[in-house]
């Protein structure tokens, strides 16, 4: 971190030769190029990379914001060793005279290199593929290739996958975006690329492919089903042939956004196939668990998984997700988005099945599972969960909260009639239901007529929908380590929330999460158009709410989704300035050391700037040491910011794309950064 003026006599440390990783990606002003005249202005650019080479002479792995390609140029022959790099471009791509130019640079400078990142790189797929091809020796070299790139319009296609696995064989690491839509016949990923990938890279242990819808991160619609109109160009027996021609996977991420069907016999045989395997997410395959009466299959015979995502099955039911958490009974981390049919006491009865060994959870866009719903199902894990994700989705009124809140509960009816059980229980009937229940060698969970879900573990059953810790059928309290009805999350130090646009922050300490001792982190995200929406009934978001957790020190604010006017609204709307403060007030009244904040966009006019009311509501935040703004700002509002007194690193960030061009304007000048950073550096700071 630094500005790009300072790179030169001893401003550079000379102390730390022997570092091998140096990431220049993140140098002010942020964006430009090290070759730019305004940005180094009081030196030439070769002497600044004979300083870098002087201080750092033993780097292999280099970061770097690469926005034209005189900078890979300058920095590329300085380290011919390199081994790992990671280019970085928000910006359009330039004009270059040929397709890959930059790329081919790069690899005729350094012969050795094994890894290479393009996931935050704005390029075309075109310059990928010709670079590696017209490379044989780096290509043949490389272990890691990421090219996630989210700006990638539609991915890569059947033809390009399979070049790119056969230009690279000793690929250990392959991550892609990939155009998966059947709409495109001759260029869609499926089977041929697929088994391309597996026969010509046998050594992959991460394998990560998705469509470019996948990587939006947006939130879909609760309401749908689950199901796409098209089918995925992806079959059962090619999924298997893959699966055995990749013995050392450990890592496998399939997000097709198309269906593929009745999946379940090819993910039966990963546990045998791919033995190493750990970490799995898929995103629209269905069928994955569809248990009979006490038979697992698909997902739930790969028992040796620690992390598990699935997003978007649609036939996926309670039932199911009960039979997952009953054969992988190693899952750290659980992700599950867009399941319909799942519910809170489905949920709660797969996190107790797992409440010795799960940490993290993330639940999203489930139709019937709210923020109340979630936190209640997460109870049996609330002493011993320490990452969490849930939507703000508020599924009870201020009456049914404060019920919840005193731990009132109605009285669930008892009538068994199916089970799941472990293996050393047998499945029986109505008639053997009462040998089961005696025997205290017997675990199961079981779903009654009105779909109230029990376990037993020994001679007792407990019915897990109660509000606090676990009630057996004689209404006798199970402490879940708490203290009966106590709602202390002991361990949770990551919160991560999502909200629509106008809904409030305020009801989070009633859905449930009450009492958070050693939360550190909250990421919040915003999403949602603005531009139809009328004045919000209250002043603020709720962002005081947070003062209860008492550690809470680090923050992301992701507003970055919300849509609005960045200029005059129309009567009776507000504009992107007023929404601002909607959602800063009260920030000042939280104890944070970081901040991330991203801000709201006028999409028409790819605005992004900083308003007068959110300056001056960040500077009052006291304690903040880092401060990071993605989006522009004018430099009469960020010279609110150096009047927080212990306010160490600041920095604006265009990182979304596309990042604006004009260099020139009031937001964007280096000059205007240059002044503000001076600023910052001049003031007395009290440690």
């Amino acid at each position: 971190r630094g500005n790009i003026r300072d790179l030169y006599f001893f401003m550079l440390p000379t102390c730390f030769r022997s570092v091998i990783h140096l990431d220049l990606s993140l140098i002010s002003p942020w964006g430009h190029s090290l070759t730019t005249s305004s940005a180094a202005s009081l030196t030439d650019p070769a002497i600044i990379a004979q300083y870098l080479l002087l201080a750092f002479p033993a780097v292999t792995s280099l970061t770097l914001y690469a926005r034209d390609i005189s900078t890979l140029q300058l920095l590329a022959r300085l380290w011919p060793d390199l081994k790992q790099v990671k280019l970085v471009r928000w910006h359009q791509r330039p004009q270059l005279a040929t397709a890959g130019e930059e790329l081919n640079n790069l690899f005729q400078q350094c012969r050795s290199l094994c890894s290479l990142d393009l996931s935050s790189f704005y390029c075309w797929t075109d310059d990928v593929l010709l670079a590696l091809q017209s490379n044989p020796l780096v290509s043949s070299n490389l272990t890691c290739l990421n090219l996630s790139n989210p700006s990638f319009s539609e991915g890569f296609k059947s033809d390009e996958i399979k070049e790119i696995s056969k230009a690279c064989p000793n690929l250990k690491e392959f991550r892609a975006v990939c155009m998966f839509d059947p709409r495109y016949i001759e260029l869609v990923v499926g089977d041929e690329a697929l088994v391309s990938i597996a026969t010509n890279c046998p050594k992959l242990t991460i394998l990560h492919l998705a469509d470019t819808n996948a990587l939006s991160n947006l939130r879909g619609d609760p309401e749908n089903e689950g199901f796409t109109q098209e089918d995925a160009r992806i079959s059962v027996p090619t999924l298997i042939e893959v699966f055995s021609g990749l013995p050392l996977l450990e890592e496998l991420v399939l997000d097709v956004c198309n269906n593929v069907r009745d999946s379940a016999p090819a993910f039966e045989g990963l546990n045998s196939k791919c033995p190493k395997l750990r970490h799995l997410k898929l995103g629209q395959f269905h069928g994955i668990s569809m248990p009979v009466e006490s038979t697992l299959d698909g997902i739930a015979l790969c028992e040796r998984l620690e992390s598990l995502s699935i997003r978007n099955v649609g036939d996926l039911n309670d039932m199911g997700l009960i039979a997952i958490a009953r054969g992988c009974c190693r899952l750290a981390k659980f992700e599950i988005q867009g399941c319909k049919k799942i519910t809170m006491k489905g949920m709660r009865t797969f996190v107790h099945l797992l409440q010795r060994t799960l940490v993290e959870v993330k639940i999203s866009c489930c139709k019937n599972l709210g923020a109340s719903s979630s936190l209640k199902a997460l109870e049996p894990i609330q002493s011993r969960i320490q990452r969490l994700h849930i939507d703000c989705v508020w599924d009870c009124n201020e009456e049914d909260l404060n019920k919840l809140h005193q731990g009132k509960m109605l009285n669930q009816s008892f009538g068994h009639t199916n089970y799941l059980r472990n293996d050393d229980c047998e499945y029986g009937g109505n008639s053997k239901r009462r040998k089961y229940l005696d025997d205290p060698n017997c675990s199961y969970a079981s779903m009654d007529v009105n779909d109230n879900v029990y376990y037993k573990r020994g001679k007792n059953l407990y019915d897990l929908n109660c509000s606090y810790g676990e009630m057996d059928v004689n209404n006798n309290g199970y402490d879940n380590g708490n203290g009966f009805g106590e709602k202390t999350w002991d361990r949770l130090q990551s919160l991560s929330l999502w909200i629509t646009v106008g809904q409030l922050l305020t009801p989070l300490v009633s859905a449930g999460l009450e009492n958070c001792p050693n939360l550190e982190e909250t990421r919040i995200k915003v999403e949602g158009d603005c531009r139809e929406m009328s004045k919000p009934s209250e002043r603020d978001f709720g962002l005081s709410i947070l003062g209860n957790y008492q550690n809470l020190s680090k923050m992301h604010l992701d507003c970055g989704e919300i849509t609005g006017y960045s200029q005059t609204a129309p009567s009776g709307q507000l504009d992107l300035s007023l929404w601002e403060r909607f959602y800063l007030l009260g920030i000042g009244g939280l104890s944070l050391m970081e901040l991330d904040y991203w801000l709201p966009q006028d999409r028409d006019v790819n605005h992004r700037s900083l308003s007068l009311p959110a300056a001056g509501l960040l500077q009052e935040c006291y304690t903040l040491r880092k401060l990071f703004i993605h989006g522009t700002a004018n430099e009469h509002f960020i010279m609110f910011l150096p009047r927080i007194p212990g306010l160490r690193d600041v920095q604006l960030r265009e990182d979304y794309y596309p990042a604006p061009e004009s260099d020139t304007s009031t937001e964007m000048r280096a000059d205007s950064c240059c002044r503000f950073e001076a600023a910052l550096n001049r003031r007395q700071v009290p440690d």
